[in-house]
């Protein structure tokens, strides 16, 4: 490359650099001493020499000549400058022989910060090299609970076993995923070859997903194919056309829309209005007068009383809307596999509305939503934010509300037992407002909890302390028998040592399925291309209620039905009153409740 031609490039980096500054508001890279503060106290590791992704270096060191580079590092300065002169010289370098000197920078959080090198970065950059040599010092963040921190800390293990520095999360857990959809374990080494395909296909991805328009997503690359890879396995990713992986993003890109939005889930709290639908469903064909449905289980009705829960919900529903509706079931989507050919089954025998019933089926149900976009999909879990399938579940805390307002009352020694499932989306609520409803009945009263799902028998441990007041996992359906097997629900250990039954929260399932059927015969579905929407339906809506125990007191049972009604009618709010924390701080001040993400 001669002078002129050196040049050239020049002008025409200097052009898409005065563009690139224009366009993200005059800013320039990033400075880590700023972002750092004047008295870093981080500690500082020398990493030596690595090659690094040049798309990962976003700003400097120390200001300096900031004022050169867009926040590209692409050049601000006129062709005359010094600045340009130089950046010439290393462009005829860099085509005729290469760059070769490594550049000196700081890694903090993931991202590289230039210290020596800011011209060989902006020459690579221009030309698209993928990567760059560098003496590399890694600054490592005060540890803390923000999710960015504590997916930093996870990448550091992440880091130690791939060598890789191309691919990044802000939330925590997200690199188990990962490694969980490549088939590996945490703490298992990669050969060269395993960085090498995954650096070729993660490029192929992020190549699509910026042509798609993934940039003015908030959302990184890294992260959509995370959801990529919730519908399809990483090795298509080397089988794929063009053509073909851009119709697979397409197929998700509501999704993509839905997960990077600062509150990517529609929590919807009550159902719509009753009302048919107007001439303008009618005469684009959206109400229907008549709707296939399915409803796709793990076990049986012998061996699962939550699917027999929702087998009488769809038989309620059914016999709500009649011959508008044709009900069929399938079961034993015991795992992965099972479940998508069930899913497909269903499909193929003509299901226009599916209900998946258990949060375990929500991969299999979003791969087939994906696959199906003409069919409505909904899976019997809480917070899922794809657009593809709505979720469901029911405000179930405003019934453990009333049972701890029992269980305050039964109580004689002012300990009750409480056990928990498992502290996922949902659960803490239920177990605060069990807490709340004793404290509201006895102020002295004070929760033993404990988890089910750790290793233990926490009923026996309870008995054993002395506790006479257990609560426990809850009435699956309003059969009266599950209340009074005392497996379920609330129950008191009497003086004899036998368990008997106070009350429990109950699903009114059919209650649910027949108002959101309904909608779709009436056309008043709602469309929420790119938002998704998660039921979340309670006492006011009928899909919630309270079984009460004949052993209850009048007075107790009195007080328990006060309760309910004020739910129904929405004068009763479990959370609208001062909450303090264990550590004091104020959680409520009493003048508000809270929105449902917050609780």
């Amino acid at each position: 490359m001669d002078t002129m031609e050196a040049k050239e490039e020049y002008l025409k980096a200097l052009k898409m650099g005065q563009k690139a500054y224009k366009d993200a508001g005059n800013r320039h890279p990033l400075v880590l001493d700023d972002i750092l503060g004047e008295s870093p106290t981080n500690t500082v590791v020398d990493m030596g020499v690595l090659e690094i992704p040049t798309q990962r270096i976003i700003g400097v060191k120390s200001a300096g000549r900031i004022g050169a580079f867009s926040p590209e590092f692409l050049p601000l300065m006129q062709e005359e400058s010094e600045f340009a002169s130089k950046w010439m010289t290393l462009c005829a370098a860099h085509l005729n022989e290469g760059i070769r000197d490594p550049i000196l920078c700081y890694e903090y959080m993931g991202n590289f910060y230039v210290q020596e090198g800011n011209k060989r970065v902006s020459v690579l950059r221009y030309f698209g090299a993928p990567s760059v040599t560098a003496t590399v010092r890694r600054v490592l963040p005060e540890p803390s609970d923000a999710p960015a921190v504590k997916a930093y800390y996870e990448f550091l293990e992440f880091y130690k076993d791939s060598k890789l520095y191309e691919i990044q999360f802000r939330q925590p857990g997200d690199f188990g995923k990962l490694l969980s959809y490549l088939g590996k374990e945490p703490g298992e080494p990669w050969s060269e070859e395993d960085r090498r395909r995954f650096r070729a296909y993660f490029y192929y991805f992020r190549e699509t997903f910026t042509k798609l328009g993934g940039e003015r997503l908030d959302l990184l690359p890294g992260e959509g194919l995370l959801l990529w890879l919730r519908v399809y396995p990483f090795s298509n990713l080397g089988d794929l056309s063009a053509m073909e992986l851009t119709k697979s993003m397409r197929a998700l890109w509501p999704d993509m829309i839905s997960i990077s939005q600062e509150e990517p889930v529609q929590v919807k709290t009550e159902p719509p209005k009753e009302s048919k639908g107007n001439l303008l469903t009618k005469l684009i064909g959206l109400e229907m007068e008549h709707v296939n449905v399915a409803f796709v289980h793990p076990r049986d009705l012998s061996t699962s009383p939550w699917v027999t829960g929702h087998e009488e919900g769809a038989a309620y529903m059914k016999q709500a809307l009649g011959d508008a509706v044709t009900v069929r079931s399938y079961f034993h989507a015991d795992n992965q596999e099972q479940a998508e050919q069930i899913l497909e089954q269903a499909v193929e025998e003509g299901a226009q509305v599916v209900f998946a019933t258990t949060p375990q089926l929500s991969r299999a149900t979003l791969i087939a939503a994906v696959k199906y976009p003409k069919v409505k999909f909904l899976n019997c879990s809480v917070d899922a934010p794809y657009s593809s399938v709505r979720t469901y579940y029911s405000r179930i805390f405003e019934g453990k509300f009333i049972t701890g307002a029992i269980a305050g009352a039964m109580s004689d020694n002012n300990h009750i037992g409480y056990v928990g499932s498992y502290p996922i989306f949902g659960v803490p609520a239920s177990i605060n407002a069990f807490a709340l409803g004793a404290q509201l009945t006895n102020p002295r009263a004070r929760i033993d909890l404990r988890w089910s799902c750790m290793a233990g028998q926490p009923v026996a441990d309870f008995i054993a302390k002395g506790i006479k007041v257990i609560s426990n996992r809850d009435v699956p359906t309003p059969n009266k028998m599950y209340l009074d097997y005392c497996d379920y629900g609330t129950y008191m250990v009497t003086e004899e040592g036998s368990l008997q039954p106070l009350g429990s929260p109950v699903w009114m399932w059919g209650k649910f399925y027949e108002q959101v059927v309904r909608s779709v015969l009436h056309g008043t579905w709602e469309n929420a291309k790119g938002q998704a929407v998660n039921y979340w339906w309670g006492m006011d809506s009928g899909v919630i209620d309270v079984a009460l125990s004949d052993y209850l007191p009048d007075g107790v049972r009195y007080m328990a039905r006060m309760l309910r009604q004020g739910l129904r009618k929405g004068t009763v709010d479990p959370f609208a009153r001062r909450i303090v924390a264990q550590d004091g701080t104020v959680k409520n001040t009493g003048d508000v409740g809270f929105t449902p993400e917050a609780l």
